[in-house]
């Protein structure tokens, strides 16, 4: 059976509905899954919850889906790019549950490894640990986080074979990697895909049998989120 699919509204079909929780990958800008992005605008479904760094920045990324209002939560640890994301966290038009971003990443892993929790040195004393339990280890507390399991997972990845078995691209790695083994069903977006056996094994990032379905993207233009430039010296 055939993981590859034409395109993102197709590699979506039946995934989708209202009130779920997603796991997105990237960073910024950097290894976002923006063709499934796209094609999540597009089907209207509303009232999500979504798990990821950040919410992209304005009218890119995640921050689309802010901008149609289809996200009711965030699950984040960064949102200062994100002036969509402030405004509506400032109105209470938008819930956000702040994540240091160690801990968010770990939170997802712990969910795909099927960890419920896990105890964290990491917010103790802070509003992070507000209303969580809270327990000593050898002289020293800790405070429990839950790990997150999502509906869906949605990931880019840069080189897949036809089986699924994905490579990321240096730093895009970044949470792509968590994300994708954290949703009961992973959907991935690459720019290349190979033959089964192009691609050696002590090379893959994320094993095929995490990736449910997959699909072609390129190709991809690289946004910049911030493009920093000096006056050209004169000979």
């Amino acid at each position: 059976m055939t993981k590859i699919y034409p395109d993102a509204a197709a590699a979506l079909d039946g995934l989708l509905f209202d009130g779920m929780t997603i796991s997105a990958g990237g960073f910024g800008l950097c290894g976002i899954p923006e063709r499934l992005i796209d094609a999540i605008v597009a089907s209207g479904v509303k009232d999500l919850t979504v798990a990821s760094n950040n919410a992209g920045i304005d009218g890119e990324g995640l921050g689309k889906l802010l901008r149609t209002r289809q996200i009711r939560k965030m699950i984040s640890s960064y949102v200062g790019e994100n002036k969509e994301f402030e405004r509506q966290y400032l109105a209470g038009e938008l819930e956000v549950e702040f994540c240091p971003q160690g801990t968010l990443a770990e939170r997802l892993r712990a969910g795909g490894a099927g960890i419920p929790g896990f105890y964290t040195k990491t917010g103790v004393g802070t509003l992070v640990a507000e209303g969580k339990e809270t327990k000593d280890f050898d002289g020293e507390t800790y405070v429990l986080e839950r790990g997150i399991r999502s509906d869906l997972a949605i990931v880019k990845g840069w080189k897949a074979d036809e089986s699924g078995n994905l490579i990321f691209n240096k730093t895009a790695r970044n949470f792509n990697h968590p994300a994708a083994t954290s949703g009961k069903v992973c959907v991935a977006e690459v720019e290349e895909i190979v033959p089964v056996g192009s691609i050696d094994p002590d090379h893959v990032h994320l094993p095929s049998i995490y990736v449910k379905r997959l699909f072609l993207g390129a190709p991809y233009d690289k946004k910049i989120e911030f493009r920093t430039t000096r006056a050209r010296e004169t000979a």
